[in-house]
């Protein structure tokens, strides 16, 4: 009953090698097997020991021999070869385990992807294509099976970036009697028809792009804030603190020609004076040295509300100039406003503010 136990893997690599392995610590505990093994058939058989035994912690655990025919035949022994432990006949064919595929090859057409490989010299119609595919959104692995040596797919997003991987498999029970398939050809990353190092660049790259875009937003941003900001700056300087004249923009020949000198300058500007009093119409005033002293007299009596302007000592030197500005300031106030400035008034001084 204990060789019945025994349940060697048998797998024939692409018809070209056999691989016989069994659990030899749990079988043979403390005891070392020999493996002996044919491919003739009939009562003459030759057998033929076992050329590279696998080992497990210096224990035989399998036999890896080249393959030669449809029919194989092997013997497990003690390690003299006196007591036979299994034996078994099988067919070769039936335990193959095809090759990873050959010169894979990609072709996106819009949403569709189309894989294909060379077709395996022996047994095309036992095998399968079978493509595997995820994205970076994806927990498990999307699975097609085609015919050899092509298999395509449709849905593909071309914003995404997709790991590929590929594989043959043997049909079971047609063409095996064990679901053997080829190890996985090695894994691409693809985008949009593009063959990519990794989807961890598709990951990164639009988180870079990301900073570098936010950055500039937020300086344009602040740039925008700060000239707000300087716009309404200056117009609230302008309301609380308007901007003082310069009189030397106003009357240019007054401080270029003169230096700041008030009595030259009006002397030299009778005829601005004569053109002001016409366009202002004021009424004609004599000055005389009599109405002035009337005027005095009559201002003393009417207390201080009103208080008229003295030019005696213009008067008396029949100063014109001081006729024509009297004329022009208004009786009711000691400060007159004059072409945009203010001039004060005294008994024998005017004083230009």
């Amino acid at each position: 009953g204990w060789k019945d136990a025994i349940s060697p893997t048998i797998i024939n690599f692409n018809n070209e090698k056999m691989q016989i392995t069994w659990a030899a610590r749990e079988l043979f505990p403390s005891k070392n097997v020999s493996f002996s093994y044919t491919f003739d058939e009939g009562k003459n058989k030759i057998w033929k020991p076992c050329p590279t035994y696998l080992l497990d912690q210096d224990y035989n655990s399998g036999c890896l021999f080249k393959t030669e025919g449809p029919t194989l035949a092997f013997s497990i022994r003690n390690s003299d070869g006196s007591e036979e432990l299994f034996s078994k006949t099988l067919k070769s064919d039936f335990y193959i385990k095809p090759n990873p595929p050959e010169n894979v090859t990609f072709f996106w057409k819009a949403d569709t992807v189309t894989v294909s490989c060379n077709k395996p010299e022996r047994a095309v119609k036992c095998l399968r294509l079978e493509l595997q595919y995820k994205s970076k959104f994806d927990k498990d692995w999307q699975s097609r099976t085609s015919k050899c040596c092509s298999v395509g797919e449709q849905g593909f997003d071309p914003r995404k970036c997709y790991s590929f991987r590929v594989r043959l498999k043997r049909l079971v029970p047609y063409c095996n009697v064990v679901n053997y398939s080829s190890d996985w050809e090695a894994e691409t990353f693809w985008m949009n028809g593009t063959l990519l190092d990794s989807c961890d660049d598709d990951i990164k790259s639009p988180s870079n792009t990301v900073i570098v875009l936010s950055g500039l937003l937020a300086v344009l941003l602040i740039m925008l804030v700060l000239l707000i900001l300087l716009c309404k700056w200056q117009r609230l300087q302008k309301s609380v603190m308007p901007a003082i004249p310069d009189p030397k923009y106003i009357f240019a020949d007054l401080f270029n020609d003169h230096n700041g000198n008030f009595q030259e300058w009006i002397d030299k500007t009778d005829h601005a004076m004569v053109q002001t009093k016409l366009e202002y119409e004021e009424p004609e005033c004599i000055i005389e040295a009599e109405s002035q002293q009337e005027d005095e007299k009559n201002s003393d009596k009417q207390g201080p509300q009103e208080k008229s302007f003295s030019f005696s000592r213009a008067a008396e030197n029949n100063d014109p100039k001081a006729s024509q500005i009297a004329c022009l300031m208004p009786t009711s106030s000691t400060i007159a406003s004059f072409a945009g400035f203010q001039i004060l008034m005294n008994d024998d001084m005017y004083v230009m503010l």
